[in-house]
């Protein structure tokens, strides 16, 4: 009998605070470069979808759903299926989602779950403790993957072992929630414990039996969120007034300390979730002064430190510091102990209390078309830059109180100003004026650069009115 194949599911939503302000709500760490030159998302593709895997499915927010899709072109890989949750609900009610979408069409799918947003540095070597997991998967067994402790570490749930156990899967004792240091380091000196990944294989079968067993209240409104579910533009929106009956919960709460048919598999391997700068810093590598530098950034008699500049026009410099983080945007910068780099949700916290928008709002705001980001503002006017991906379109809209000038500095643009349309190229530009109909397109195969110079008493983005939009936006 021929075996099945592994379905990839990957979780992409999550708020984006604890590495604040390179990741945010708006645009959370998954889709960021923290380490490499790729995102952690792509970085997940890459090690979760080797040939011979299902295509994968994704479950994230609505607003990420065209950064997903253009991350996932870059990657050259299709989706399964990518399910837009209305609202986040933590990992429970998401698995069950996906579990119930796959079972639809195989109710026998292997389903491997996965963050999107950690980093495990050698991929073959998950894809082999995968491999050592699958007989137990397709015996019924749920199975998780475990992380050898390096630390008493306080943020991670811990899995218990068997005294004397080995190497291979192995049936797991319990699940233990994130520790106090004192017991963490209890368990770190017992041995048979290790870090809970939240990485899981099993069934869909398997699963929905457990979910029935022990979290019979969210199999109602999820699957009532699943079977109303509709399709939009290759996406699918499960609905969102069953949605928002499910229970807030995590998969470790509503099923996996609960269940009996537990296998572990330990993953030798390098992990890290990059919970904290900390994590990042030493996922980074360090010189030899345990200095983790990122950009142009200079460090200069310090220790220890962390100095990432995401902006290539800013200099970021270390003088005499010691155990310190400093991470530098363009509309933020963040100096922390790296000893309270686990606190960074405090800093969110106090900036959405004084209504400071950086708190939640990349600089650079992603659409379907491309992005773009703001340069310069004041009263009355407003530079932006904008990027459209090729064959990519703007709405055909108008404005209220805004009139534009655009000009090409990279690329080609088709632009449509009430009847009339033209190609400009590089060093070309074009007048709108207030309440003209207008569109922007790239028609060429490079990416279309263009500078925006916006004029008016009004320039938010909701002073918008589309007449056509290929995104079905309103």
């Amino acid at each position: 009998m021929t075996r099945a194949n592994i379905h990839p599911l990957i979780l992409a939503g999550g708020s984006g605070t604890r590495l604040w302000p390179l990741s945010r709500k708006s645009y959370p760490k998954q889709f960021a470069p923290l380490i490499g030159d790729t995102s952690l998302f792509r970085q997940s593709l890459a090690r979760l979808c080797p040939p011979g895997y299902a295509p994968p499915v994704i479950v994230t927010g609505s607003d990420f759903r065209f950064i997903v899709v253009e991350q996932m072109m870059s990657a050259g890989i299709d989706p399964g299926a990518i399910l837009i949750e209305p609202e986040g609900r933590n990992t429970a009610p998401a698995i069950l989602a996906a579990a119930l979408h796959l079972s639809e069409t195989d109710p026998d799918a292997l389903i491997l779950v996965a963050p999107s947003d950690h980093v495990i540095p050698d991929a073959q070597a998950f894809r082999d403790a995968v491999a050592q997991g699958r007989a137990a998967a397709e015996a019924g067994r749920i199975v998780t993957f475990g992380i050898r402790p390096t630390a008493p570490e306080t943020g991670y749930g811990w899995l218990q072992l068997a005294p004397g156990a080995g190497t291979g899967p192995q049936p797991l004792v319990r699940f233990v929630e994130k520790p106090k240091a004192d017991a963490a380091q209890i368990m770190l000196d017992a041995g048979n414990y290790l870090w809970n990944a939240g990485l899981f294989l099993f069934s869909a079968r398997t699963i929905l039996d457990a979910f029935a067993s022990h979290a019979p209240d969210l199999t109602g409104p999820v699957g009532e969120a699943v079977s109303h579910a509709k399709p939009d533009l290759g996406f699918l929106r499960l609905d969102p007034a069953a949605w928002a009956d499910a229970q807030d919960i995590s998969i470790d709460y509503a099923v996996m300390e609960k269940a009996s048919n537990l296998t572990v598999v330990p993953f030798e391997g390098r992990w890290s979730d990059l919970g904290s700068w900390k994590a990042v810093a030493a996922e980074m590598g360090t010189d030899d002064q345990g200095n983790a530098l990122s950009g142009p950034a200079t460090a200069v008699n310090c220790t220890r430190t962390l100095l990432r500049a995401e902006d290539e026009a800013q200099e970021v410099v270390g003088l005499n510091l010691d155990n310190i983080a400093v991470v530098a945007m363009r509309d933020a910068v963040l100096v922390a102990n790296m000893d309270s780099a686990q606190d960074v949700k405090q800093v969110v916290d106090a900036l959405k209390e004084k209504g400071a928008g950086q708190a939640t709002t990349f600089p650079r705001c992603h659409r379907p078309w491309g992005w773009y980001e703001t340069l310069s503002l004041g009263t009355r006017f407003q530079v932006k830059r904008i990027m459209v991906h090729p064959g990519a379109a703007l709405s055909l809209q108008s404005h209220v109180h805004r009139s534009e000038h655009w000009t090409v500095v990279e690329g080609a643009a088709m632009v449509t100003v009430n009847e009339e349309r033209k190609l400009l190229g590089e060093n070309q530009s074009v007048y709108i004026p207030l309440g003209a109909m207008h569109r922007l397109e790239n028609p060429g195969k490079v990416d279309l650069h263009l500078i925006e110079v916006q004029s008016g008493p009004y320039l938010g983005e909701d002073d918008i009115v589309r007449y056509e939009d290929v995104y079905a936006r309103s």
